[in-house]
């Protein structure tokens, strides 16, 4: 999936972006970096994701260079800016945290669900703490074999409730706190069986499986795309009954359109 530099519009800084037939495609650059994210590449990955969404598209892509997905997020300037020189600074600090560092990684998840097509993550290394959730939230997720997903936040005595926000409702509970206490690696086939990854294959295969999967959803009406996402998105909170009034309902609303 190489991008046509005719084509290219970047959403940020270490973000690329590229329009392939009805694939809206993201790449992280910054390979040097381990594919780590800032708050401001998170911020950017958010809006672009919300303006692909509105686009006449079938699918959202994020993909990564080099051999990782990503190492998660670049702590390095919350890490500079944490050493107030005084405790007004210090209250000032925590008063703005949420809207500061925790706001842009929720947003970018509030995105992804979102999304009026499915959003794909393709991933061919390691994806840790950041990187896993972002890889689990996903609507889709095709790992390579030699893929590996890990929390490791609590080495740096940090919890990761945020990852585990937008990976509980995909993954049990027993394997989730085993993953956030224990901190160990897991393989892609353990992913896979957990819901984290939707599909597992050999490494030099990972671009032809993301390419079947989207020319797939390519051939596919955008309603039907449309209204099996706001399912996936809704249905969970209904009690059973209104969940099957509504997918009655989404059914019969794409049915009318596919016969005008």
């Amino acid at each position: 999936m190489k991008p046509s530099s005719s084509e290219q519009h970047p959403p940020g800084e270490h973000l690329a972006s590229h329009r392939q037939g009805s694939l809206q495609v993201f790449t992280i650059e910054r390979e040097s970096e381990g594919n780590q994210l800032t708050l401001g590449m998170i911020s950017a990955l958010a809006g672009a994701i919300r303006q692909a969404g509105q686009q006449d598209i079938s699918a959202i892509l994020i993909r990564s260079q080099g051999s990782d997905f990503s190492l998660g997020r670049d702590t390095r300037p919350a890490a500079a800016a944490s050493a107030p020189a005084s405790a007004a600074v210090a209250s000032a600090t925590a008063l703005s945290m949420r809207s500061g560092m925790t706001s842009p990684i929720l947003d970018v998840y509030d995105a992804i669900a979102g999304a009026a097509v499915p959003v794909i993550a393709r991933v061919q290394g390691r994806a840790l703490g950041f990187g896993c959730a972002l890889a689990t939230a996903c609507d889709i997720t095709i790992a390579a074999d030699v893929a590996r997903f890990q929390l490791p936040e609590l080495e740096k005595n940090l919890p990761p409730t945020l990852a585990v926000s937008a990976m509980m409702a995909r993954v049990p509970r027993k394997a989730l706190t085993w993953m956030v206490y224990s901190m160990q690696q897991i393989d892609a086939q353990a992913a896979l069986s957990l819901g984290i990854v939707s599909q597992v294959v050999p490494l030099a295969q990972l671009d032809d499986a993301c390419e079947q999967i989207a020319a797939g959803l390519a051939q596919r009406s955008r309603p039907a795309l449309v209204a099996v996402k706001d399912y996936f998105r809704s249905a969970p909170g209904m009690d059973p009954r209104a969940a099957s009034d509504y997918a009655a309902n989404l059914l019969a609303t794409v049915f009318s359109s596919i016969q005008k």
